[in-house]
């Protein structure tokens, strides 16, 4: 018959085996929210460790790294008040960590979860410029066909005699965090022109962020309100992509982010980089685009942004069941 272990022997504690370094190393290796769960239910002091050690937060940065522009984490209760502790003490930053142990794991679930990507626009927020208001507005691009009839849909810039000016559209997007993988356009062929020109773009890039507070009320975007709801002092951009060459083809395009992209705030901002097409009757150059979807996925609307100072935190609303549009 076998012996029993020595007293000293049962119930291990592998952590305390390991020690902390080495145990770190190894709950860094696991793959996702459900692991983490799985190793936080073994015992108490397990659960310590991983909530001590954040390996929550550690599994949403390894996966998007925009994660790391979140400043700090405000949960709010019935009336949108912030939970904050009144004063440090050890409890009280352990609550803390138990805290932003619960939102990085809700954060973690639908950032690890997978999906199907969809398009993610809400509303237009502005264009830098317009060139027949409503006719060519902004709003036209939300429409994928490029035409109603024998009338044009699309957005079109003022003619510029500087082609190396740029023009830019935004948008918002459904919820405050959505992940974007993918941004189409389709730039605009002239049709009722004879020599049916393409008014494209030569590039394109994208920046992503949150509003500071929002600018606007409704969805309505009338032209003069335009350059004030689209300048960079209204945002706090959390990311920039790559420039993207444009295909000078009346064709839905896409440009596939080098990596899928943590969205912050739902703003996303298209940046359209030098003319191509002079205008036979006015010699300006115009860039014109009939289609925009941006593709991905809204979070959960239990998860939101708000500004704070320079930066951003990420505020969770445990009472909601459903995803809604944007901040309140």
């Amino acid at each position: 018959m076998e012996a029993e272990p020595p007293e000293q022997d049962r119930g291990m504690d592998f952590l305390e085996y390991l020690g902390p370094d080495t145990s770190a190393i190894v709950f860094r290796l696991l793959d996702g929210p459900a692991d983490l769960a799985r190793a936080s239910a073994v015992s108490r002091s397990w659960r310590r460790f991983v909530i001590q050690n954040q390996f929550s937060k550690i599994q949403c940065l390894r996966a998007y790294p925009e994660v790391a522009n979140f400043m700090d984490i405000e949960v709010r209760g019935s009336g949108s008040s912030v939970l904050r502790n009144a004063r440090w003490s050890a409890a009280a930053e352990l609550d803390k960590l138990e805290r932003d142990h619960r939102v990085y794991m809700q954060l973690s679930h639908g950032l690890l979860s997978p999906y199907n990507a969809k398009d993610c626009i809400s509303h237009c927020v502005g264009a830098s410029s317009t060139d027949r208001y409503p006719d060519e507005a902004i709003e036209n691009t939300l429409d994928a066909a490029d035409r109603v009839g024998w009338v044009g849909s699309y957005w079109s810039s003022m003619g510029h005699r500087d082609p190396a000016l740029a023009e830019c559209l935004m948008y918002r997007l459904q919820a405050d965090l959505c992940l974007v993988d993918e941004i189409r356009m389709q730039p605009f062929k002239a049709f009722f022109r004879d020599d049916e020109p393409i008014y494209s773009a030569k590039r394109i890039r994208f920046q992503m962020g949150c509003p500071k507070s929002p600018p606007w009320s409704g969805t309505t975007i009338y032209s003069e309100d335009e350059g004030q709801l689209i300048a960079d002092s209204n945002y706090i951009w959390t990311y920039t992509s790559p420039e993207f060459p444009i295909l000078q083809e009346n064709v839905l395009q896409s440009f596939k982010l080098p990596h899928p992209v943590l969205c912050i705030g739902g703003v996303v901002k298209i940046e359209l980089l030098g003319g191509v097409v002079k205008d036979a009757f006015d010699g300006l150059y115009y860039i014109c685009v009939s289609h925009v979807q941006i593709m991905g996925m809204p979070l959960s609307g239990k998860l939101g942004v708000a500004p704070r100072g320079t930066g951003v935190v990420l505020s969770y609303y445990p009472t909601r069941r459903k995803t809604v549009p944007h901040s309140e």
